[in-house]
């Protein structure tokens, strides 16, 4: 099992809670470009449902265990999107490496794949897209924690983000902005897709899964 490097800035009472919030709003698909949001406070898995009812962003939690969509957001725990998960909200920082210094796209990744796989990735977006420690991966083959790369600045892989499933990745996107999920079905994002990338310390799936509520 790899380590989920949570980061000790989160009391253990709402780790939990938000990765569970961060994977139900990729789960449900919520609408527009939103920032998942943590609950101010968490004690256990069925408060964070109860609070996403009450916001009326999932369906009642009394129904969710007979949902597909709850036990997918189960299988696609990886411990890599959880750890990545941890930095929402992490300020953009150009040439950052850390959540004290702040991200930018490939500063993010890099960090994230060497807390949670001990692999560490080449600087640049560019450099990580060929590295041989990544095979490449078509777009309707994409798991969970698998690199996806975007031509942001009209050059070949220039933006890197994390595949968190259902159609949606993290990423830190640009000067003013902060970690946060995104969906690469947005027409932004279509365009501009250049490819993906996996560890191969992960195939042939994505890292093994870790179901919500551990």
């Amino acid at each position: 099992m790899f380590s989920t490097g949570l980061s000790p800035r989160l009391q253990p009472g709402r780790r939990l809670g938000f990765a569970l919030v961060g994977l139900l709003v990729v789960a449900f698909a919520l609408p527009g470009r939103a920032e998942p949001e943590a609950p101010a406070s968490t004690h256990g898995g069925d408060a964070v449902l109860q609070l996403l009812h009450e916001r009326g962003l999932i369906p009642d939690p009394a129904q969710l265990e007979a949902n597909p969509a709850l036990r997918q957001v189960r299988s696609m725990a990886s411990d890599l999107v959880l750890s990545a998960m941890n930095f929402i909200g992490v300020p953009y920082k150009r040439g950052g490496n850390s959540a004290e210094q702040g991200f930018d796209c490939s500063g993010f990744t890099r960090h994230v794949f060497e807390q949670s796989l001990g692999l560490l990735l080449p600087r640049r977006a560019d450099q990580q897209a060929k590295d041989d420690a990544l095979i490449a991966v078509k777009r309707d083959e994409l798991k969970p924690g698998d690199l996806v790369f975007f031509n942001t600045m009209r050059r070949a892989f220039s933006h890197v983000g994390i595949y968190v499933g259902e159609g949606r990745f993290i990423h830190s996107p640009r000067a003013g902005g902060q970690v946060r999920i995104e969906d690469m079905r947005d027409a932004y994002w279509t365009k501009r897709f250049n490819g993906a990338r996996r560890a191969e310390v992960m195939a042939p799936s994505a890292a093994s899964a870790t179901e919500a509520g551990r």
